[in-house]
């Protein structure tokens, strides 16, 4: 069974994690931690599988922008 292997290899990953974290003496607070997730958030980015990219709400006012009529809407802009 597919499910069951990844699970498996998913549950076997975190243990390895949690495992050289201790060997470290580093601690995770647990309400911080994400299972099972295909983006977080980290800083001012979203980190995803396949690509890392700008929180949305941190380019929506450029994305919104109109399209500068003349010099001084681009001045604006700029």
């Amino acid at each position: 069974m597919i499910i069951g292997t990844e699970m498996e290899e998913g549950y076997n990953e975190m243990v390895e994690v949690v495992k050289r974290l201790v060997e470290n003496n580093l601690y995770v607070k647990p309400e911080k931690c994400k299972w099972k997730v295909k983006e977080v958030g980290f800083l001012k980015v979203v980190i995803g599988l396949e690509e890392i990219k700008m929180k949305e709400e941190k380019v929506k006012n450029v994305l919104d922008w109109q399209t500068p009529q003349g010099i001084k809407d681009i001045q604006k802009f700029l």
